[in-house]
């Protein structure tokens, strides 16, 4: 009788670790998208802007 609780209990602690397991596999790849889009928004950005400064200021060198 003792080792069929066991026995029970371990299956319930299995499944309860497989839905653990798939919440957390959920929430990693949830910060793996945030972290891309927070990169695509705030340094990409950036980068056109060192690219398009030294333009524009060139270009108001250039004009009258």
């Amino acid at each position: 009788m003792e080792e069929e609780d066991i026995l029970e209990k371990i299956t319930e602690q299995e499944k309860k670790l497989d839905m653990i397991y798939k919440s957390v596999k959920k929430i990693r790849t949830y910060f793996f998208w945030t972290l891309i889009v927070s990169i695509a928004v705030i340094i990409l950005p950036i980068i056109a802007l060192i690219i398009v400064i030294p333009k524009f200021l060139q270009i108001l060198e250039l004009g009258p």
